[in-house]
């Protein structure tokens, strides 16, 4: 069974962070740090989980969303939003774009490994 996820998130520390943690966990992690070709990205990765930031340089996570909601191919990928607003407006915003978790920054280890692995749980049994 395939393990992929694309981590969409422009802070190195972040990323780094997300990177050894599923890589250690056996996931094949790439990474991406720009909005504005997120979508392109994502088609050519063919990831099985998405994990993605909510403000990006070029185009905003919220808008990288529902793109990917707007496309059959992609209207039931997996997608981990991050933000470092936990305002409940923009949990509102991101459910309402398809979102299928959100999480607040900043995030404790298990509370990332226990997403990525019920969202891939979850999808694998679709």
């Amino acid at each position: 069974m395939s393990r992929k996820v694309l981590l969409i998130e422009d802070e190195p520390n972040i990323t780094e962070a997300i990177r050894f943690l599923l890589t250690r966990e056996g996931w094949q992690v790439e990474t991406h740090a720009e909005g504005t070709d997120a979508v392109d990205v994502i088609r050519a990765t063919q990831p099985d989980l998405v994990i993605l930031d909510v403000m990006l340089p070029g185009k905003s996570g919220m808008d990288i969303l529902r793109d990917l909601r707007d496309r059959d191919e992609m209207r039931d990928l997996p997608v981990l939003m991050l933000t470092a607003r936990g305002q409940s407006r923009d949990r509102d915003m991101a459910e309402k774009a398809g979102v299928s978790r959100f999480m607040t920054k900043p995030f404790s280890n298990t509370e990332v490994l226990t997403a990525v692995r019920d969202l891939h749980a979850q999808a694998s049994r679709t």
